[in-house]
């Protein structure tokens, strides 16, 4: 009997963790968005954004310390809403971009700051220059979707960049230097 209650405790045990195993979510490019911006001579604020990005989600509900996130976009992605401010930006005095360039994150490390909230620390690489940069994020919801029928999640996050330290930091201090990001993102569970 001491037997049988100790294989069934350990049963358990092993199906809970198997529950509580994070599971893969694939952004919705569709309704994911990284804006950025900068001040332009102290005159205005210019703001700029990348959409329909590839990355995913592995979530644990039970123990969201132990998620991760990654994220790819083509650095010819970026929309400025303006062409000859995307062609400076992809010339010479910056990315000096190609079809194949890529910006990337991965994250390293989640700390849980509140019911909804983490600090998210990760490696970003930009213009071949890997940096450790740390985003305030915020879980928005996570249910059902209406339309889908699955489940999804929403986030929202933040952080400051300096231009410079991805050796992008042309017309700095007049142009500033500091780009403040600001990223609003959708995932689904992959079924």
């Amino acid at each position: 009997m001491k037997y049988f209650a100790t294989a069934t405790a350990a049963l358990a045990m092993a199906a809970t963790t198997a529950l509580a195993a994070p599971e893969k979510y694939t952004l919705d490019a569709s309704h994911s968005q990284i804006m950025f911006s900068y001040d332009h001579l102290g005159f205005s604020t210019t703001y700029n954004m990348f959409s329909g990005f590839n990355g995913e989600i592995m979530f644990d509900e039970q123990d969201p310390a132990a998620s991760s996130v990654t994220v790819s976009m083509p650095v010819k992605s970026m929309f400025t809403g303006w062409e000859e401010r995307f062609e400076h930006f992809m010339g010479d005095d910056f990315f000096g971009a190609t079809e194949d360039d890529m910006i990337t994150f991965t994250s390293t490390a989640i700390e849980v700051t509140g019911e909804d909230t983490a600090m998210i620390t990760g490696d970003l690489t930009m213009n071949d220059v890997t940096r450790s940069v740390t985003l305030d994020a915020k879980l928005n919801k996570a249910d059902m979707h209406p339309m889908a029928g699955k489940p999804w999640l929403g986030f929202d996050a933040t952080t400051t960049l300096l231009r410079s330290d991805f050796d992008l930091g042309m017309f700095a201090p007049h142009v500033s230097d500091e780009v403040d990001v600001v990223i609003s993102i959708e995932a689904m569970l992959d079924e």
